[in-house]
C-alpha cells in the first residue's frame, strides 16, 4: 500500500512515504538485532576488562617493527572506544620495534570487544632496509584474555619460579637500574607472566600473580568446555596462534580479513585504530552471530529428527 505514495504525483507525501520505510526499516533492523541477541548463549567473559599481548613472529626486525604498529593501533582505538589501557610488560628494540608487550585494558564491553583479534596478524611490504625492492612477508601474533577482577584459583606457592630482573625500555633513570620488574614461572603449565608497571617490585609481583591466575582460569575453563570452537567458530583463541587471520599489504593499500572473506582500503587510517577497525571488528560480530545461530539451528534439526 505505501509503495502507492512512493510512486504517486504528491512528491511530497512520496518523500514522507520514503522516510518513513527507512526509519521502519531500522527499526525491523534493530528489533532483529535484538531477538537475535536474547536467542544466542551470552560469553559471561564478555563485561570483562582485557589482557592484550602482541608478540613479534617471523620476520626478524621487520616483525618487530609491526609489532609496535599492532600496539600502537589498539591503544589508538582504546582511546578512541574510551577504555584505559595500561603497559604492564613491554620490551623493546633499539630500532624502534617491540619484541613483546603486554597491557591491560579496562572500560565497557573491552573483551567483548577484542576477543576476535586474538590469531596471526600479516604485514606484507618492502622494508626500508631492502635495496632490490622485494616484499617481505612478516609476522605478529596477538592474545587477548579476558581480566577478571576476583579470581578464585588456587596456587601452590612451590609451583612458582618468580624472580626479579631490570625493567626494559628507553632511557630514564629507573630503567635498567632497578630490579623492580618481576617474572612469574608456574612450573607444571609452563606459563610465564611478567610486569614491570611501576618501580614497586611488591605491586609488580602483585599484577604478575593476578595475570597468572586469568591464564590459569581461561585454560582451565578450556579444558571444561573442551570445545570453544562450537559457539566462537571464527575466534582464534589465546592458546591457537596459528591461524593467519588478518594481512596488511602496504604496497596495495589493502587489508583483508580471512575469516570474513573481505578487504577494505587505506592501511594507513586502518592503522591509525578508528572507526574502519571498528567496523572490521562488528563485521566478525555479525559473523559469529550468524555461525552460532546457523549450529543451534542445525543441532535442533538433529535432535528433532532423533
Amino acid at each position: 500500500m505505501i509503495s502507492r505514495f512512493i510512486t504517486g504525483d504528491d512528491k511530497e507525501l512520496a518523500l514522507l512515504a520514503c522516510e518513513d520505510v527507512v526509519n521502519v526499516s531500522k527499526q525491523v533492523e534493530d528489533l532483529e538485532s535484538e531477538i537475535l541477541q536474547e536467542l544466542l548463549p551470552q560469553d559471561a567473559s564478555d563485561e570483562h576488562g582485557a589482557v592484550l599481548e602482541v608478540t613479534a613472529g617471523v620476520g626478524g626486525q621487520e616483525a618487530m617493527l609491526f609489532t609496535g604498529e599492532l600496539f600502537d593501533m589498539y591503544k589508538s582505538y582504546a582511546v578512541w572506544k574510551g577504555w584505559q589501557l595500561s603497559v604492564l610488560n613491554i620490551d623493546n628494540t633499539d630500532l624502534g620495534g617491540i619484541r613483546q608487550v603486554t597491557a591491560s585494558i579496562n572500560g565497557h564491553d573491552v573483551y567483548k570487544m577484542l576477543k576476535f583479534e586474538g590469531g596471526v596478524h600479516r604485514v606484507q611490504r618492502v622494508p626500508k632496509t631492502e635495496k632490490s625492492g622485494r616484499i617481505h612477508t612478516s609476522t605478529a601474533s596477538v592474545a587477548i584474555l579476558p581480566q577478571y577482577q576476583e579470581i578464585s584459583i588456587d596456587i601452590n606457592p612451590s609451583d612458582l619460579k618468580i624472580t626479579a630482573c631490570k625493567a626494559s625500555g628507553k632511557g630514564g633513570q629507573h630503567v635498567n637500574t632497578t630490579d623492580s620488574a618481576v617474572r612469574v614461572l608456574h612450573i607444571p603449565t609452563g606459563i610465564v607472566t611478567e610486569c614491570q608497571q611501576g618501580r614497586s617490585q611488591i605491586k609488580n609481583k602483585e599484577i604478575a600473580i593476578n595475570l597468572l591466575k586469568s591464564r590459569l582460569y581461561q585454560l582451565q575453563q578450556e579444558q571444561q568446555q573442551g570445545n570453544l570452537e562450537r559457539n566462537r567458530k571464527i575466534q582464534v583463541g589465546t592458546r591457537a596462534r596459528s591461524e593467519k587471520i588478518r594481512t596488511y599489504n602496504h604496497n596495495q593499500d589493502r587489508i583483508t580479513d580471512h575469516r570474513l572473506g573481505e578487504s577494505l582500503f587505506n592501511l594507513s587510517t586502518f592503522l591509525t585504530g578508528g572507526e574502519l577497525l571498528d567496523d572490521i571488528i562488528e563485521s566478525l560480530h555479525a559473523e559469529s552471530r550468524h555461525e552460532i545461530l546457523n549450529e543451534m539451528l542445525q543441532e535442533y534439526k538433529r535432535n528433532k529428527n532423533k
